[in-house]
């Protein structure tokens, strides 16, 4: 049973760093937007706390003529996620929500049904809906960003696996020997190698190597001398992603090599995707994707052109998101229209 056409949705988008939420009507405009930072210091009760506080403060500031709309809420969370039971499973980046039943939790505390889901998945939803996906019955969503996480759309459902997990292909494996080392405990991962933090890791380390204060850290085929550039950002703050991307645009040599091993490593993991799943689209976002745009996206399309299966890599098409950072509050409303209501998703909230 799908909820009305005119519901209206509280949507709350969960992240390491920053709480979103909004009230989502049909149109998938944002009312009555409000964030605030991650509270770790107070464990998982102050992180309940203060997304309640920001969904009730959503609903009371809403016109009541949508605030008669409201049916439920929507979840975006980092993963992985159990989104059966509606628990957070082991996030990497805030350990305090380990097993933490956050859907339950904003379902008592705002006394609506709640649905969550991972954020990547909620992002396919809301450019399937309203964005670059619109149309597509096999498309897959990809975020590069200070991680990279991914979510697989087959036959105009997502693909979830008996676990949830399916579609973080963020931690498929590039390199089995001398890889760096990626904060899910494995190496050589894709996120290790292409994302804002595996850039910002890989930096480090090189500075490291180039002093001498460390040996062998999976920084190999780099140009050896370390970066002036990248030293001097180092002694004013901890070196970022963007700090490795805006080194490559002033010349600085390892900064270079960085982002190109970095846009070679994408190509290299669209091929596998493109002959896996034989997407029709794959949409890309993210801010280290927003900011690198055809610099990422080019060497991919020219790498699938010339490698993958003939068939599908004519078919697909490698192109940028459309939503922008509110893409997990807009895909609140279609989670909650295909959830609401399906005793799959609220019979005791049952792993299948």
């Amino acid at each position: 049973m799908c909820p009305p056409q005119d519901a209206v949705v509280l949507a709350l988008d969960l992240g390491g760093t920053q709480i979103r939420a909004a009230a989502i009507p049909p149109s998938g405009e944002r009312f009555g937007r409000r964030a605030l930072a991650t509270p770790h210091a107070g464990g998982a009760e102050a992180i309940y706390a203060a997304c309640a506080e920001l969904l009730i403060g959503v609903r009371a500031d809403l016109p009541a003529d949508l605030r008669d709309h409201l049916v439920a809420i929507g979840i975006s969370s980092m993963g992985p996620v159990d989104p059966w039971r509606g628990l957070v499973v082991d996030p990497p980046n805030v350990v305090a929500l380990r097993d933490a039943p956050l859907a339950d939790e904003m379902q008592r505390r705002v006394g609506l049904p709640a649905y969550l889901e991972r954020d990547t998945n909620v992002a396919a939803l809301a450019e399937h809906w309203l964005g670059a996906a619109r149309g597509c019955l096999d498309f897959m969503y990809i975020t590069v960003s200070t991680g990279l996480g991914g979510s697989i759309f087959r036959e105009g459902r997502l693909m979830l696996g008996p676990d949830g997990v399916a579609g973080e292909i963020g931690h498929v494996c590039l390199m089995l020997e001398g890889g760096p080392n990626c904060g899910c405990g494995g190496s050589g991962c894709l996120e290790a190698i292409v994302s804002g933090s595996g850039l910002a890791t890989a930096a480090r380390q090189a500075l490291a190597e180039a002093a001498g204060e460390v040996r062998g850290s999976g920084a190999d085929g780099l140009p050896p001398g370390g970066s002036a550039f990248l030293a001097k950002r180092a002694t004013a703050a901890r070196l970022t992603g963007r700090d490795v991307a805006e080194g490559e645009l002033a010349g600085d040599r390892l900064c270079t090599a960085l982002m190109e091993r970095s846009r070679r490593a994408f190509a290299i993991a669209c091929v596998g995707w493109v002959n896996a799943f034989n997407p029709e689209r794959i949409v890309v976002g993210g801010a280290v994707a927003d900011g690198q745009g055809e610099r990422l996206l080019g060497p991919a399309r020219d790498e699938v052109s010339r490698t993958a299966f003939p068939d599908p890599a004519a078919r697909v098409e490698i192109v940028p998101a459309e939503l922008g950072n509110d893409v997990g509050l807009v895909g609140a409303w279609p989670l909650v229209a295909e959830r609401h209501g399906d005793p799959a998703w609220r019979r005791l909230r049952e792993k299948r």
